[in-house]
């Protein structure tokens, strides 16, 4: 069965793609999820002129994520921190953290958003990348000193 996508499915194509699948797949999955329509000339149509508008959306929402971008780029954070012997922190700095120091320089970022895998836990500098849009993903300063 042909059908056309209108999300992003994994392992089978991008929205407004025309796959051919199964018909169980079809009838039983993707069609009652809302995930593709059935290919007919009409949905073709319309898929069209859909793609047209997600493209322009898409366009404006990657411009407005690399200005937010090139806002960020240039920001430095400095956290004076209280250190034990041999300079080990008391606690760690996280993500909540890096996004209430962001907050006060008026930078709103979802804490989600900012990829910290584990905490930081020792002094210095490091970049940490903050995930604004899937193509744009500028990095932060985060300097760490001792209080």
């Amino acid at each position: 069965m042909e059908i056309i996508l209108r999300e992003d499915v994994q392992h089978l194509g991008k929205a407004g793609e025309v796959v051919k699948v199964k018909d169980g797949y079809a009838r039983n999955y993707l069609l009652p999820k809302g995930l593709a329509y059935p290919a007919t000339e009409g949905n073709k149509k319309k898929v069209t002129f859909e793609a047209d508008r997600l493209a322009k959306q898409r366009a404006t929402e990657k411009a407005a994520a690399e200005t937010e971008g090139g806002r960020l780029a240039g920001v430095q954070i400095t956290f004076a921190v209280k250190v034990g012997e041999e300079d080990k922190l008391y606690g760690s700095i996280t993500a909540s953290d890096i996004q209430r120091k962001l907050e006060e320089l008026g930078i709103h970022v979802d804490k989600r958003k900012i990829d910290l895998p584990d905490p930081i836990r020792e002094l210095g500098e490091f970049r940490v990348g903050v995930k604004i849009h899937a193509e744009v993903r500028p990095e932060v300063q985060v300097t760490v000193v001792k209080e």
